[in-house]
């Protein structure tokens, strides 16, 4: 069983805190020792409403939206329990009207998650097309209450009407956000730190990884806090007064909210930070792929784009559960017809963090890895559904041969996922290859690096970063710190620039 806190509607302008317990009848948050904590579901699907807000765009954020007084907003759909849509706002259709025109009727009976609330004319046919709980996070809503440009007094009266609808709606309608479990955002930014990711980063010219991921982070930070927390508790009581949740303004309840927020912003974060944004990047092997006019769109995404949708599957990777090992899939889609949201011309397929087949209880089945002591019939592997498993197992639709399928995974596909991922049609795979040609015995990576006809992209130092290194060391101009440096350089950083460089083409 699982209990949260959401906040019903009791009158006008009126909320109270109602403890909702509900049957958490797939996989449950009961921990045994020694398993490291996890994202509540609640909170997995707040942060990703959170980072779809900031999708990469195409078009440049001041043509976009500073000309109306809308905010971009992030969606996540869920039904049964999976996430079925990730949407963000585009200049024309908002978020809320993307998910309709996509999903339909199908949408009835769905969890929404919205990272601000959204605005009347969302809210209108979200509830005539029958969902059955929207949350959001109330920051500044949609419908900007702090732009200075509301000539017309759109932003009160939007608020005045989602009230309203709220009122007299079937749906719930709430605020759904979680205090973290003790731990969980030090145990983040620990995993985040010694990722797969992080990994990949040679220590060369002096480069401290802890300092760099402490520099990404503090970066990032600054960035979401502006992003989500409204600046002042006072300014952030007069946007709640506007949307009517005032007894979000009474303590201890609105320093609870804003403390838990600020607790999501610093995951985020740290999760981010994992993937530096300078000098690193997804690049396209060309070692066992046949003619490129034989797969579709070769030349991959851009990497703003991939960077994000990794990041998607990091953040699902925290709600795994697997004793040990926390990984995340999201497979997306190129479109061909001419309608797109936020994303461009990209749906999402399905997505999904390895954990024990649904239906279960957490401990039912063996917990021990192949570095444990104990019988082999005792250990996970042949029970745990991988991420990508889950992921194809939830796809809402089979890929279209005409159309590129992209999966993003926070781990080298292992022996077991390649046949799979293969006869599913997938035609891109962005990974990092930290375990390629390893055997674990239980477990191994040995078919990853002969998977032909999928275009590969791994995380990797970029080619001309590494090109300019060696050139600069080469000329005798780098100082003594770089010589140092050139002395210490491990083995696999010099097989990173020197041999791996001309087999990675960039992402475009």
């Amino acid at each position: 069983m699982e209990t949260t806190e959401t906040w019903n509607r009791v009158g006008p302008g009126q909320m109270k805190p109602e403890r909702v317990t509900k049957d958490s009848s797939t996989q449950t948050d009961c921990r045994i020792e020694g398993h490291g904590p996890r994202l509540s579901e609640v909170n997995l699907h707040t942060l990703l409403s959170l980072w779809m807000e900031i999708f990469p765009q195409t078009q440049p954020e001041d043509i976009v939206h500073n000309q109306s007084q809308v905010r971009r907003v992030g969606l996540v759909v869920v039904r049964d329990g999976k996430v079925v849509g990730l949407h963000c706002s585009a200049p024309e259709l908002h978020a809320g009207q993307a998910a309709i025109i996509q999903h339909g009727n199908a949408l009835a009976g769905c969890q929404l998650y919205f990272s601000r609330r959204p605005c009347a004319t969302c809210f209108k046919m979200l509830i005539n097309v029958g969902v059955s709980l929207i949350s959001f996070w109330p920051g500044d809503p949609e419908v900007s209450i702090l732009r200075s440009d509301d000539v017309l007094g759109e932003a009160p009266l939007d608020a005045m009407a989602t009230e309203i609808l709220k009122s007299n709606s079937r749906p719930q309608i709430c605020v759904l956000l979680e205090p973290l479990v003790p731990g969980l955002a030090q145990f983040i930014s620990e995993t985040s730190r010694k990722s797969d990711f992080m990994e990949v980063i040679p220590d060369q010219q002096g480069l401290d990884t802890d300092e760099l991921y402490n520099k990404e982070w503090r970066t990032h930070l600054k960035l979401f806090s502006g992003q989500f927390l409204v600046k002042s508790p006072q300014q952030h009581q007069k946007i709640l007064t506007h949307m009517g949740l005032e007894n979000f303004g009474l303590d201890p309840c609105f320093s609870n909210l804003r403390n838990n927020m600020r607790e999501l912003v610093e995951v985020l974060a740290a999760v981010a930070a994992g993937l530096p944004q300078q000098h690193y990047g997804f690049y396209r092997e060309q070692r066992g792929t046949p003619q490129p006019s034989s797969l579709p769109h070769p030349e991959g995404l851009p990497q703003e784009v991939a960077r994000h949708c990794i990041i998607q599957a990091r953040l699902l990777s925290h709600r795994t559960e697997d004793p040990k090992v926390g990984v995340g899939a999201v497979i997306w889609s190129t479109c061909q017809s001419a309608f797109c949201d936020g994303t461009g011309h990209l749906y999402l397929l399905g997505c999904g963090y390895n954990a024990y087949p649904a239906g279960s209880q957490y401990a039912e089945y063996p917990q021990l890895d192949s570095k444990q002591e104990g019988a082999r019939q005792r250990r996970k592997y042949r029970y745990i559904v991988h991420a990508e498993q889950n992921a194809l197992t939830s796809m809402n639709q089979a890929a279209n041969p005409e159309e590129a399928s992209m999966l993003f995974v926070t781990k080298c596909p292992c022996d077991e996922c390649v046949p799979l991922i293969r006869g599913a049609g997938i035609t891109h795979i962005y990974t990092t290859d930290q375990d390629r040609d390893k055997d674990k015995g239980d477990i191994s990576y040995l078919k990853f690096s002969n998977l032909n006809n999928i275009n590969k992209f791994t995380w990797q130092t970029s080619p001309s970063i590494c090109t300019a290194a060696s050139s600069h060391q080469s000329n005798g101009v780098g100082g003594k710190h770089s010589r140092q440096a050139e002395e210490d350089e491990s083995p696999r950083s010099k097989k990173m620039c020197g041999t791996r460089s001309h087999n990675l083409h960039t992402v475009s």
